[in-house]
């Protein structure tokens, strides 16, 4: 979960379990799966039986299509909509049945590096989104921070990138977000996130062909952050690179996305989570949005009841249109806290959706193509309570957002990820 000037953290996440679900193939994505009952009938007039140990593979090949191209997922016209889904609380193919329809994108969270306990519940997560026809948003955590990637782990994630785009699934990966924040073991290293994050892109685009690479700072509302454990510290190379406005110190004249760009060549897709926690302090009331507080966080213009944020750059702008990259809002949602008094839970949602997925959102923004709702209820220690951030925890709620979707939006069963 990206973070405001109140260093609001994202939620821990849960690991996927293997789904209990059979998924029916989607026929856009199983372009092979005609071949198989012909293949069958005519091995059968030849005496073998279909469990015969010399048919098995062939069907299971025939069976299974391979990722196409990375870009192939990015939509011509219209926006993903994915979901980051709480696997504890639901399955993949629960949420589908509850909202109608398959999304187009999952997130999965994973540290890295990583053994093949830790591994398994990526592999989960793709089962999963396999059945559904969409592409995994797979975030991956270098905890242990950025020493820890060395060739060999770079070079292992790429073969296992390989193996889940060679099994149906695209991939785009959001290496190390947020790493313009102070609290976590990456952040504000430009110098040597920028390195690390070209070669680990190096790696997925020349071995992967089916995965992309997405950057994805944090929201630059209370740049630079300070206070946290990893804030730069003053004299070194990486504050200096971080001073963009060269006044000896760090504020949020300075530019928070810049210094930590890849370049065009290692970044596919750009992102910036945006979330309603409130109106004001103390954040976790539920309070409906001002107008216009979505595109104007994403756009570099919000200045309201919550701060003034008019000095964050134009995220949309540089580098959905300058940079010409597709961009995403990886997560999204607002805060609805049971406990406490205030606007309606359907009122305060329903009031961010509906600036989210606005005709303006749609009409002016083109470079604008994945938008993944934050489907968890949990609680938050930045305000001691339980939130509900899901759009479709309740029936009321689920129908009244359904009534709410425009045409414009591309679930997992229009995507033709396989070839």
């Amino acid at each position: 979960m990206a973070r405001t000037s109140t260093a609001v953290s994202r939620p821990p996440r849960n690991k996927p379990t293997p789904p209990t679900f059979a998924g029916h193939p989607n026929r856009k994505r199983r372009r092979a799966s005609l071949l198989v009952p012909l293949l069958v009938t005519a091995l059968a007039a030849t005496g073998l039986g279909f469990a015969s140990k010399e048919v098995v593979p062939i069907v299971q090949a025939l069976s299974l299509c391979k990722a196409g191209d990375a870009a192939s997922i990015i939509p011509k016209d219209g926006v993903l909509l994915g979901v980051n889904l709480d696997w504890d609380s639901e399955t993949l193919a629960e949420h589908t049945a509850n909202l109608g329809h398959n999304p187009a994108v999952v997130v999965q969270f994973s540290d890295i590096p990583y053994d093949d306990e830790t591994w398994s519940h990526t592999t989960n997560a793709v089962t999963q989104v396999r059945a559904s026809g969409g592409v995994l948003l797979l975030t991956l955590e270098p905890h242990g921070g950025l020493v820890t990637m060395s060739d060999e782990v770079i070079d292992k994630l790429a073969t296992d990138l390989r193996a889940i785009n060679d099994q149906g699934t695209p991939v785009v990966v959001r290496f190390a977000h947020e790493m313009n924040g102070s609290w976590y073991a990456w952040g504000q290293q430009p110098i040597r996130y920028v390195e690390v994050f070209r070669k680990v892109a190096a790696a997925v685009h020349t071995r992967a062909p089916g995965t992309s690479m997405m950057w994805a700072p944090n929201y630059g509302g209370g740049y630079p952050f300070t206070g946290g454990q990893y804030a730069a510290r003053p004299g070194t190379p990486d504050f200096a690179a971080l001073d963009t406005d060269h006044d000896g110190t760090l504020t949020m004249a300075d530019d928070t996305y810049a210094p930590y760009y890849p370049g065009d060549d290692a970044v596919d897709w750009v992102g910036v989570s945006l979330y309603h926690w409130g109106n004001q302090r103390p954040w976790g009331n539920n309070d409906i949005a001002e107008p216009g507080k979505f595109l104007a966080m994403l756009t570099g213009t919000y200045s309201g009841t919550a701060g003034d944020d008019s000095s964050v750059p134009d995220f949309y702008q540089v580098y959905g249109v300058d940079h010409n990259r597709p961009v995403a809002i990886p997560e999204t949602a607002a805060i609805f806290t049971p406990a406490r008094g205030g606007a309606s839970e359907l009122d305060v949602k329903r009031a961010w959706w509906r600036q989210v997925f606005s005709a303006e959102t749609h009409q002016k923004y083109p470079q604008l193509k994945m938008i993944n709702w934050f489907e968890w209820k949990k609680y938050e220690i930045e305000i001691n309570d339980d939130v509900d951030w899901r759009s479709a925890g309740s029936p009321t709620i689920r129908d009244a957002l359904a009534q709410d979707l425009p045409d414009w939006l591309r679930y997992g069963e229009d995507l033709e990820a396989c070839r």
